[in-house]
C-alpha cells in the first residue's frame, strides 16, 4: 500500500516537474526556435534561446549568412543573448548550434531570397475584364413550330459555367458575333460544333440552332456573357518588374459564380462618388465612376484566387506612399496593430488603423490568411467598416506590406478577412515560391 502511494506521489511530482519545465522561458524559447527560416538579402533578424550556456555556431555557407557579425564558418556565442543573423546574398545555408562545441542542439535551414520592395497602392480602380471565350450563364426555351419550346443548349448538354472558346473551329470571345454565326447555320440547316472548356478540360459538342417563331431568328437557347466590369482597390505596384496586383480575391461571374478566365482586360482610373454604409447583415459598397475615356493604368493578364494581375507602366496618381516598402513573409505577420490604405471619397488615398486579431498558419497558398478588425473611428463613421470595393486595400504592419483586405464579415462589417501579400506577389510573378519545405517550421 505504501509502495503504491509512493509511486503515485512520484508520478505527480514528475508531472509537476514536466509542467514546470515546459512553462519555463528557456523551454518555451527552445520550442519556438525555428527549424526553417526565410530571409531577404540584406535583412537582419534576431533569434533568442534564453539559455544560460555557451555554444558553438557553425555556418556551412558564411558568404550567405553571418551570425553576430562573424563572417567565418564558426564562432562561439552566449545563448542567453540574442543571435543576430545578417544575410549577404541569395542562397541556402545551414546554421548549427552545438553545446560546448560537441553536443548538437539545433539546426536551422535558412533560405535567403533576393530583396523585394513594392509600392503599396490603395487607389480605387475601375476593372474591365474580357473573358477568353463566351461564358454560358443560363438556359432559355425557344418557341418553335407547333408551340413546342426547347433549349438547343440543354439538348446539346451545354452546362452553366461552360466557356465556349470556338465555334466551328474559329476562336470567339465576342457575344455580338454569335448571332450572325447562328443565323447562318440555322438558315442552312447545319449544326454548329462548339469547343468548350469545362473544369479545365476541353470537350466538343454539336448544337442545332432552333428558329424562334416569335421573332423569326435562330437561337441556341443559351444566355451568354463575354465581359465584366466593376471597381476594386490597387494593392501594390512593383516598379522593378512593371507589374501590379489588386483586389485580393478572384473575379467571378455574378450568375454562375465561375471564375472568369481572362482573355483581355484593363484597369482604369476611377473616383469614389459616395459610400453605401455597411450594417450588420447588410454589407455596404463604394459607388464609383469609371473614366471611360481616361488613362488606362494597365492590362489584366491573370485572374486568380488572390486577385487580378498584369502590366503597369507607372504608379498611378493620388497614392499616399510613393516609395517602395519591404514586404513580409506569411510567417512574419503578427497579431496586433496595423494600417490599411484605401479611398472613401474622390481619388485620394488615406491611412486607417486596424487590428490583426488572428493569423492563420498556412503551409500552402490559401485565402483567409488573417482576420482583421477596423479600429479607426473615422473609417467606421464613414463606411460602417469594410465595404465592397475596398477589397485589395493594402495592409501595412511595422513598415512592411503584409497583406490585402479581401472579405467582410456580413454580421460584423467592422471585421473581415485578409490574404497574405506573399501569395499575391507569387501570382504576380515577382516572388518565387519557397524552395524549402516550411511544414516543419
Amino acid at each position: 500500500m505504501i509502495s503504491i502511494k509512493r509511486k503515485q506521489l512520484l508520478g505527480l511530482l514528475l508531472v509537476f516537474l514536466v509542467c514546470l519545465i515546459s512553462t519555463s522561458p528557456p523551454f518555451q524559447s527552445f520550442a519556438s526556435f525555428p527549424e526553417k527560416l526565410r530571409l531577404f538579402t540584406g535583412e537582419h533578424k534576431s533569434l533568442r534561446l534564453s539559455m544560460p550556456v555557451n555554444a558553438m555556431v557553425t555556418v556551412d555557407h558564411p558568404e550567405i549568412l553571418a551570425v553576430n557579425g562573424v563572417k567565418g564558418s564558426f564562432s562561439r556565442v552566449n545563448l542567453n543573448r540574442p543571435l543576430n543573423l545578417q544575410t549577404h546574398k541569395a542562397g541556402h545555408a545551414h546554421m548549427q548550434l552545438k553545446l560546448f562545441g560537441k553536443i548538437p542542439l539545433k539546426t536551422v535551414e535558412v533560405n535567403v531570397v533576393p530583396d523585394l520592395k513594392v509600392i503599396p497602392g490603395g487607389q480605387t480602380i475601375g476593372v474591365k475584364i474580357k473573358s477568353a471565350g463566351i461564358l454560358v450563364v443560363g438556359h432559355h426555351l425557344v418557341k418553335s413550330t407547333g408551340d413546342v419550346k426547347t433549349s438547343p443548349g440543354e439538348t446539346a448538354n451545354v452546362l452553366l459555367g461552360d466557356l465556349i472558346t470556338a465555334i466551328d473551329g474559329i476562336y470567339i470571345n465576342d457575344v455580338s458575333k454569335v448571332a450572325e454565326v447562328v443565323d447562318r447555320a440555322g438558315a442552312e440547316g447545319k449544326k454548329l460544333k462548339l469547343t468548350i472548356k469545362r473544369n479545365g478540360q476541353m470537350i466538343e459538342t454539336e448544337i442545332q440552332p432552333a428558329l424562334d417563331t416569335e421573332d423569326q431568328a435562330y437561337r441556341l437557347g443559351l444566355y451568354i456573357r463575354d465581359s465584366a466590369a466593376g471597381v476594386g482597390t490597387l494593392t501594390f505596384y512593383a516598379p522593378d518588374q512593371g507589374v501590379y496586383g489588386a483586389l485580393g480575391h478572384v473575379i467571378t461571374d455574378m450568375d454562375t459564380q465561375t471564375a472568369i478566365e481572362v482573355g483581355d482586360g484593363q484597369v482604369v482610373h476611377s473616383t469614389v462618388t459616395s459610400i453605401s454604409k455597411s450594417f450588420n447583415g447588410e454589407p455596404g459598397e463604394k459607388k464609383a465612376t469609371l473614366f471611360r475615356d481616361g488613362k488606362v493604368l494597365g492590362n489584366i493578364e491573370k485572374n486568380t484566387h488572390f486577385g487580378i494581375f498584369g502590366k503597369m507602366n507607372e504608379f498611378p496618381e493620388h497614392g499616399m506612399l510613393n516609395k517602395a516598402l519591404p514586404v513580409a513573409f506569411a510567417e512574419d505577420v503578427k497579431e496586433g496593430p496595423a494600417e490599411i490604405l484605401t479611398v472613401v471619397n474622390g481619388q485620394d488615398v488615406e491611412k486607417y488603423s486596424i487590428e490583426i486579431v488572428h493569423v492563420a498558419k498556412q503551409r500552402y497558398a490559401a485565402t483567409k490568411g488573417m482576420v482583421i478588425r477596423i479600429t479607426d473611428k473615422r473609417l467606421i463613421d464613414k463606411t460602417g467598416g469594410i465595404v465592397q470595393g475596398m477589397s485589395g486595400s493594402p495592409i501595412i504592419q511595422q513598415g512592411k506590406l503584409v497583406g490585402a483586405v479581401t472579405h467582410v464579415f456580413v454580421n460584423d462589417p467592422t471585421s473581415g478577412y485578409g490574404c497574405f501579400i506573399e501569395w499575391m506577389l507569387q501570382d504576380a510573378g515577382v516572388m518565387v515560391k519557397p524552395t524549402i519545405n516550411l511544414e516543419a517550421s
